[in-house]
């Protein structure tokens, strides 16, 4: 097993597992939460090549979804060597991975969205009641100190996101990387391009031009309202396969009772015939 770590534009990447093994490139979620993924490449580095870039941060020009699309697909150039690497986005992962299929569909092989965002209103309205209810429950407020520092608030709502998201989490996993720099005003930038862009009509739209099989693994406990997203992308991706995983939160590899077979459903998929 080989493990580097390349400089690519604005990406911090990890590239680990046989160099011979399949190429599968991960996308992390948030947006700005690199380093989110690493467990999933642990779990999958021992049959397979394994390229995990970190979406650049904020700067003097605001993030937006088109700037992270060309970077993605950078990596893809000169980071895989096939022509067409499966892509297993995670959440605002999934939905980036979408767009950069959406913008070289010759480029991208399969695609495998886990815990993927929302494309219209309607899902949004879903997930917001979802995290309400659940923040009530719990006891939880998301909003905390409006004067504390924005990265220090992005910082907090991310711990507590986790458990709002969660179902039966590992109690030694955790989502964020403790060592990957955190970038509050990135996010914000770069997700209300997102909104911006599915306001305008452009997403999803786009994604009907995209040919590749694409796998929809979701939580049945996520929050984010899987069957809803599934029925938003189903008119335009015909060829999208839903599976859902019980006893599941929103991200399956911190999962007590759904690590194994979410990575059993996902070995599986991705050691099917390539595509393309």
């Amino acid at each position: 097993m080989e493990s580097e770590e390349l400089r690519v534009g604005g990406c911090r990447v990890q590239c680990s597992g046989p160099r011979a093994g399949r190429e599968v490139l991960l996308v992390h979620g948030g947006p700005g939460a690199p380093g989110s993924l690493g467990a999933v490449a642990r779990g999958l580095e021992d049959r397979f090549r394994v390229i995990e870039p970190w979406q650049r941060g904020s700067g003097s020009v605001a993030l937006g979804v088109a700037r992270h699309v060309e970077d993605l697909l950078r990596v893809v150039s000169e980071c895989c060597r096939s022509a067409r690497p499966t892509l297993i986005g995670h959440s605002w992962g999934a939905m980036l991975a979408l767009a950069a299929a959406a913008e070289r569909p010759e480029r991208i092989g399969r695609l495998v969205l886990v815990g993927c965002g929302t494309f219209d209103e309607p899902s949004r309205a879903l997930f917001r009641a979802q995290v309400a209810a659940r923040s009530r429950a719990l006891g939880i407020d998301l909003d905390g100190d409006p004067a504390q520092d924005e990265d220090a608030r992005f910082r907090r709502q991310a711990r507590l996101v986790d458990r709002l998201y969660a179902f039966d989490a590992l109690d030694d996993q955790g989502t964020w990387t403790l060592d990957a720099p955190l970038d509050a005003p990135g996010s914000r930038e770069t997700w209300a391009d997102m909104l911006r862009l599915q306001a305008d009509g452009t997403y999803p739209a786009a994604f009907g031009g995209i040919r590749a099989p694409v796998l929809m693994l979701h939580g049945r406990e996520d929050p984010h309202p899987g069957p809803a997203v599934r029925d938003s992308l189903r008119p335009l991706l015909p060829q999208l396969e839903y599976r859902e995983l019980p006893k599941c939160g929103h991200s399956p590899w911190l999962e007590r009772q759904a690590r194994a077979p979410f990575f059993k459903e996902l070995r599986s998929y991705l050691a099917g015939p390539a595509f393309g």
